[in-house]
């Protein structure tokens, strides 16, 4: 697995609130702004309408009624002015006599108390707002639900307020997890893997805890970088920060350890065999048994043209070479995109020309290769080294056994010349350089009754028309 640039857990948690990603729009607020000097009647008239909902939103009393309106406008007012310190009091008074007339009393109230927090010196004091904190989030719940979303949020300020509290903070993300899915924010399961992570180091978790959360984690991720574009800001670095937490533990024995029985019980489950394949792949774990056989199943199950490719590849490592020629073959059907289809094609060339010795056929690969890639001089140098090697076995005499590297040097001077990658051009000029050392001499040429650019045919499977040069 790549190393990733590495931001502190902490650092990312207070990037995602300064850019607003835990900030709520105000709902349910009432628009208290024209009631700042309500009239007794007035007052009564609209608590009167509100309080026939059962629980009262308005407070249980008349009485409380009229003042929970008036410290909602209060607190509104001074809210709306960032005056913090003015609006906490009235806003205490709104959340303890009527919490349920308005979801922003607790989305508003998390600020006043964390500010509360901020200007408190003493120690224990202090600690008691992250409990009044604490209560505000679980109050939000009883009233308003969002039981997953606010189980987050109160799991992120747990984890800036009580850094320590590691059990508490990661059966809270785990639960809020489970209950939102996909709709999870990045800073929870950041927080998640990471507080995971800590309880395994301390060893209160097993070690395959952690590949099964970050397997699910991913998921999640993966679903919000596709689908939700405007967050990848949020879940990029997420994810780069949960990847490097997930390293040291992605070793093939712990992964092998955590799959291999799971792959015995249910060796046809395709999201298993996914999910192996993936986690196999990402830790360079590809010579494992266990990834070949799960990789053979799900192409089995589920082919496309890049598990076929990925079993050519494994069957060509184990030295079975029919069998990655059938499997890259079914790639090349299989693939929509002409650079794959060269890639796979060159591979079938590569195989059929150096393991099996099938030197027509690899020709042919070559060729249908250059086809997808016409400026990649690469096919013509392999034609161009089949022939060279070929050479002594297609004449049967000092000319016709030198004749082939005509033919040959024919193909890198085409190879030079389809492609400018300076890489290619040096290749095959030395090619060049080096093959035209094995023309035959002048004097060969003469007993042989040949002329110097007469046309010449290349017999034997090579069967191909060059021109007559001597040895520089």
């Amino acid at each position: 697995m790549k190393t990733k640039k590495i931001i502190s857990v902490f650092a990312l948690i207070v990037l995602f609130a300064s850019a607003g990603f835990a900030f709520e729009k105000s709902s349910n607020e009432l628009n208290l702004g024209h009631m700042d000097y309500f009239s007794l009647t007035e007052a009564n008239i609209y608590i009167s309408e509100q309080t026939m909902q059962k629980p009262p939103r308005f407070g249980k009393t008349p009485e409380d009624s009229i003042a929970c309106v008036r410290n909602l406008s209060l607190y509104t007012e001074y809210y709306n002015q960032r005056n913090f310190n003015l609006a906490y009091e009235p806003w205490r008074e709104a959340f303890e006599i009527c919490p349920q007339a308005s979801q922003n009393i607790f989305i508003r109230g998390v600020v006043l108390v964390k500010m509360k927090y901020n200007e408190e010196t003493d120690p224990v004091k202090r600690d008691a707002w992250v409990d009044t904190l604490m209560m505000v989030h679980d109050k939000r719940i009883e009233f308003f639900g969002r039981e997953g979303y606010v189980l987050g949020r109160k799991a992120v300020d747990l984890y800036q307020l009580r850094p320590n509290n590691i059990q508490q903070i990661h059966e809270l993300t785990t639960r809020s997890i489970e209950l939102d899915g996909n709709n999870s924010q990045a800073d929870v399961l950041l927080i998640n893997m990471q507080t995971l992570v800590r309880l395994v180091e301390a060893g209160l978790k097993d070690v395959n805890e952690v590949l099964i959360n970050y397997d699910k984690i991913m998921n999640i991720i993966d679903h919000n970088l596709q689908y939700n574009p405007d967050d990848k800001r949020f879940f990029e670095p997420a994810k780069s920060n949960i990847d490097n937490m997930f390293e040291p533990f992605a070793t093939c024995e712990n992964i092998i350890t955590l799959f291999e029985p799971r792959f015995e019980a249910n060796p046809e489950d395709v999201e298993l065999l996914e999910k192996i394949t993936t986690m196999l792949n990402d830790s360079d774990c590809t010579e494992e048994a266990l990834f070949y056989n799960a990789t053979r199943n799900l192409h089995r199950l589920k082919p496309n043209a890049e598990s076929a490719f990925l079993m050519g590849r494994l069957e060509n490592n184990a030295q079975n070479y029919n069998e990655a020629v059938e499997y890259f073959e079914q790639a090349v059907e299989l693939y929509t995109d002409d650079s794959d289809k060269f890639r796979a094609l060159m591979l079938l060339a590569d195989i059929t020309y150096r393991n099996l010795r099938q030197f027509s056929q690899a020709r042919s690969y070559a060729l249908q290769a250059s086809s997808y890639d016409p400026e990649n001089g690469r096919p013509y140098i392999l034609i161009g080294e089949m022939y060279a090697a070929s050479a002594s076995a297609c004449g049967d005499d000092d000319l016709t056994k030198k004749v082939a590297y005509w033919a040959a040097v024919d193909k890198f001077i085409q190879a030079r010349n389809v492609d400018q990658e300076p890489m290619i051009q040096e290749r095959a000029s030395s090619l060049i350089n080096t093959y035209s050392q094995y023309f035959p001499d002048r004097e060969e040429l003469f007993f042989h009754g040949l002329d110097e650019g007469t046309t010449y045919r290349v017999q034997c499977w090579i069967n191909e028309t060059t021109r007559v040069r001597p040895r520089p």
